[in-house]
């Protein structure tokens, strides 16, 4: 795959669409334990789409690189 056919900045805005939607998304009619399962996945879920969302990219020699900084801000 070339750098052409691959529109990194399209791919790592859907990441960050996506963690809006996990963030923004309704809880179902759940109670209980299965609350809290749904609740921790949410979490988990706008976490992983918001550190991909975040990253900024290089593409070197065929090989996509995604960099994360996970430092808080200053």
């Amino acid at each position: 795959m070339t750098e052409d056919a691959l529109d990194v900045d399209a791919m790592l805005e859907r990441f960050r669409d996506r963690a809006g939607a996990v963030r923004d998304r309704p809880l179902p009619p759940v109670a209980g334990p299965e609350r809290q399962r749904f609740l921790d996945q949410a979490q988990l879920d706008f976490q992983d789409f918001s550190i991909v969302g975040d990253a900024t990219w290089e593409f070197t020699d065929g090989v996509l690189t995604l960099r994360v900084d996970l430092q808080p801000p200053a």
